[in-house]
């Protein structure tokens, strides 16, 4: 079953984030009718949304997620909720009482919201942390998670996000609200913040190519992620609120294995640096997500459910990444 945007309304939590703005660019294409962006503006930026000043069908929403109240007016006459507001890793290493409460109170607001205000579906953004530290060549929805105290903070993160999940498939079967939780791999690009663990490292080569400085990698170098452009993660949301008949748990991934050695040459080359040899260092980091030498995140079902498979190779993300970060630096002020 598939349904049109055109001319619906829908409110994103969390609006004002990498991921939200992404979002409410792809509905203004699919031409939604308004779009609210709800945010209490903690984490998020009003700078992260300033490109969609007057446009007169998005409106931003000062709203926390947990405050009912708040979550049921935005909700009014909604056609879909796509439930992104929530602290990633780092954030809830640094208030754990908060970020949890965050991820898992404000869950149960944001569905119940969507119940008392009859919004047809949620979309929520999950997270391959869900995963832990499974093992399989190929991971699937339908592997069970390995959450381990390996990293504690890491197995909290991906626990909130099973709930998550499991609450939707809750509010699904009892109430009739369609939802869809996507897990999404390690997002990057434009407008990307300071709050993403595995996207901070991309950051990072490039705040040392620009000094002239060799890249830095952690470790062996054979530590590997998936990483996404953040336009495919919101086309990867579009297609999870117009298509299927909900009830999924859905990878948004590449499919594709990068360790931090080819990151760090597709860097080099985008950044024309290949004289540069990168440096090894010993592993000290406190927070990690989980990884080792292979994941193997499947992007099959995802395709075979709601049609949308990730378009942007890697080198070309990181070129649109660099561009954007080298003109937010020749900016005045």
């Amino acid at each position: 079953m598939s349904h049109s945007g055109s001319g619906k309304t829908y409110l994103i939590t969390g609006g004002a984030s990498l991921i939200g703005s992404h979002l409410a660019d792809g509905l203004l294409a699919a031409g939604a009718g308004e779009i609210r962006l709800l945010d209490n503006f903690s984490l998020g930026t009003p700078e992260t949304i300033a490109h969609l000043e007057g446009e007169a069908r998005v409106r931003p929403v000062r709203g926390d997620i947990l405050r009912l109240n708040d979550l049921i007016d935005a909700a009014r006459g909604a056609d879909g909720i796509f439930a992104l507001a929530g602290f990633l890793t780092i954030p809830m290493a640094q208030n754990v009482p908060l970020g949890v409460e965050v991820n898992t109170t404000g869950v149960v607001n944001t569905l119940e919201a969507a119940r008392i205000a009859g919004v047809r579906r949620v979309v929520f953004a999950s997270s391959v942390a869900a995963y832990g530290e499974a093992s399989a060549d190929v991971l699937t929805e339908s592997c069970a998670s390995g959450l381990s105290t390996t990293s504690p903070i890491s197995a909290v993160y991906g626990t909130t996000k099973l709930l998550g999940e499991s609450l939707g498939r809750l509010y699904q079967q009892r109430f009739g609200v369609e939802f869809n939780a996507m897990r999404f791999s390690s997002v990057y690009g434009e407008r990307q913040h300071e709050r993403a663990l595995n996207a901070n490292g991309i950051a990072a080569i490039h705040d040392s190519l620009r000094r002239g400085e060799a890249p830095v990698i952690v470790g062996d170098g054979r530590e590997v992620h998936d990483y996404i452009h953040v336009t495919d993660v919101a086309a990867g949301c579009v297609a999870a609120m117009m298509n299927g008949a909900g009830g999924e748990v859905l990878n948004l991934v590449t499919g594709v294995d990068t360790s931090h050695t080819d990151l760090a040459a597709a860097m080099l080359e985008v950044c024309g640096a290949p004289h540069l040899t990168p440096v090894y260092q010993e592993d000290r980091r406190a927070i990690r997500s989980a990884g080792g030498d292979h994941l193997g995140f499947s992007p099959e079902k995802t395709r075979e459910a709601i049609g949308w498979s990730a378009g942007v190779p890697l080198r070309d993300g990181l070129a649109r990444y660099v561009a954007w970060r080298e003109g937010q630096a020749a900016r005045p002020g």
